[in-house]
């Protein structure tokens, strides 16, 4: 990811609950979809990163994750990997990708 930073942002509970409502059926991370919507409003003429255009919403075999490294292969190539919420993964568990930063992928268990 390019040079990033962080701010604080004070927003009306609704708003933050329609954001994560839209996240949630986009697939998406809070963070994903606010870039993105920023990104479109100021017009940017910056394209989405390869892996944000190529795996943003691909589900995740568990036997495509290597727990005790850390990696997550897709598309045949590995990237390291976080779980949305800090959970520990789940072998019983399939995964969808919902955020790409450079080489890290942030993972959301998918629900049945």
């Amino acid at each position: 990811m390019e040079d990033a930073t962080t701010f604080l942002l004070r927003l009306p509970q609704q708003l933050k609950q329609q954001l994560e409502q839209r996240a949630k059926e986009e697939n998406r991370s809070v963070n994903s979809l606010l870039v993105t919507l920023i990104e479109q409003s100021l017009q940017t003429k910056q394209s989405t990163s390869l892996e944000n255009r190529q795996f943003l919403g691909k589900v995740v075999e568990n036997r495509q994750i290597d727990p005790e490294n850390g990696l997550a292969r897709v598309n045949g190539i590995y990237y390291r990997y976080l779980i949305e919420g800090n959970e520990k993964f789940s072998a019983k568990k399939k995964y969808i990708v919902i955020e790409a930063n450079g080489n890290i992928l942030t993972l959301r268990p998918v629900v049945k």
